[in-house]
């Protein structure tokens, strides 16, 4: 019965998306008209929006992210293929209009226009790298959900592949009080070795992005945990002797602390690991498990309590573009 349910859900999602595909696309090729008025932009891509909702995606989102605020309930083929059909139509354009069209679409409820946007700021980081940063570190501040914090990791993996030093943008958010901002560095790093597949999966990325894990190990958020766990599995298609080194000794302290926050994102990395690897981890993490209420155990969160945290990204001032 509940495989038929499920099938019947599949098929039904299926038939929406094949039958709101070509209009989605024509409403993406249709903005192209406006990339000078970000005002009518705005209003366009929210019509379109609406009239590709689908409510029984709606109610799913509002399921399996508590708490995510507006949102249409487009689904995301439609909503890439609305970006595939502006992509296509303003190829050649300059990119510099773009960034004030994302900047304006910060401002509209839904948070489609928000992930949409995302997309601009990839095209605008090369020519317009530093207004393009200004942009992301804002998304990252205002982020209040796991969707957008996962849309969000692909720009930003994408700037920190171009400019190495684009690192300390992670590390800076691994002190964050926002739970949103620390999940961002592992959903970044998780992202990267699809971002480029040759770029990203250079030893460097491994030898920039396990510390960064390391730091934020311990920490009590889920949300966090989860991504922390998924980058660890995206890291060992870049390196894997590295990344079994580090989840190695990650094991040995939350052995010795009986840290169920490490334990947790452990058991989560071991179907990417040789299977007898796997078993040793397993066995060594026997019995840890995660306390209710047990305060973060992380090097960043030690760091933060010693000297400070960050400030609260929610109440820091924009600046103008």
């Amino acid at each position: 019965m509940l495989a038929t349910a499920s099938s019947d859900v599949t098929a039904r999602a299926v038939a929406f998306v094949a039958a709101h595909r070509d209009p989605a696309e024509a409403l993406g090729a249709s903005l192209a008209e406006d990339t000078n008025d970000p005002d009518v932009f705005a209003r366009t891509l929210t019509r379109g929006f609406a009239e590709l909702a689908d409510p029984a995606y709606l109610a799913g989102q509002q399921r399996i992210a508590p708490g995510i605020g507006a949102v249409h309930g487009v689904r995301w083929p439609l909503l890439a293929a609305v970006s595939r059909g502006f992509r296509n139509a303003t190829k050649g354009d300059r990119p510099t209009p773009l960034l004030f069209v994302a900047d304006r679409l910060y401002r509209e409820r839904e948070l489609e226009a928000r992930w949409f946007a995302f997309g601009l700021l990839e095209r605008t980081l090369a020519a317009e790298t530093e207004r393009t940063w200004q942009l992301l570190r804002r998304a990252a501040r205002e982020a209040g959900d796991w969707i957008t914090v996962d849309s969000l990791a692909h720009p930003y993996g994408k700037g920190v592949l171009a400019e190495a030093y684009r690192w300390a943008e992670l590390e800076q958010l691994a002190y964050s009080p926002s739970r949103w901002e620390r999940r961002l560095v592992g959903s970044t790093i998780a992202t990267i070795p699809f971002v480029d597949r040759r770029r990203g999966r250079e030893p460097a990325v491994a030898s920039h992005a396990l510390p960064l894990l390391g730091s934020l190990m311990g920490d009590a958020e889920p949300d966090v945990q989860k991504a922390l766990a998924w980058a660890y599995r995206g890291l060992t298609l870049v390196d894997p002797k590295a990344t079994e080194v580090a989840l190695r000794a990650e094991t040995a302290r939350a052995v010795a602390m009986a840290d169920g926050h490490r334990a947790w994102v452990i058991r989560d990395t071991l179907a990417k690991l040789d299977t007898a690897t796997a078993e040793e981890l397993r066995t060594a993490l026997t019995g840890i498990r995660k306390r209710p209420g047990a305060p973060s155990t992380s090097d960043a969160a030690e760091t933060a309590a010693r000297f400070g945290a960050s400030p609260d990204p929610t109440t820091l001032p924009e600046p103008p573009l």
